[in-house]
């Protein structure tokens, strides 16, 4: 399995590869990826670096906690 995971794709696209990583994202705060039609519209256009921006969550939380939780996060500087 590839735990890689691109911060500058869509986020839909990430829970799409990673199905597993959609509850921690919405513990770091992206609670509106717990409703599937939010999951299926905003996230198929916002990256996890624009939600970051968007929620108002610290890009470096995210990255702390996927590492922590075994993912090597890329596309930081895209």
């Amino acid at each position: 399995m590839d735990n890689k995971i691109d911060v500058s794709i869509p986020v839909a696209q990430v829970i799409d590869q990673h199905p597993e990583v959609l509850d921690l994202l919405v513990e770091l705060g992206f609670k509106p990826l717990a409703n599937p039609i939010m999951r299926n519209t905003v996230g198929r256009k916002v990256s996890l670096k624009q939600g970051s921006k968007l929620e108002g969550t610290p890009m470096d939380k995210i990255v702390r906690t996927l590492e922590a939780n075994g993912y090597e996060v890329v596309g930081l500087d895209q």
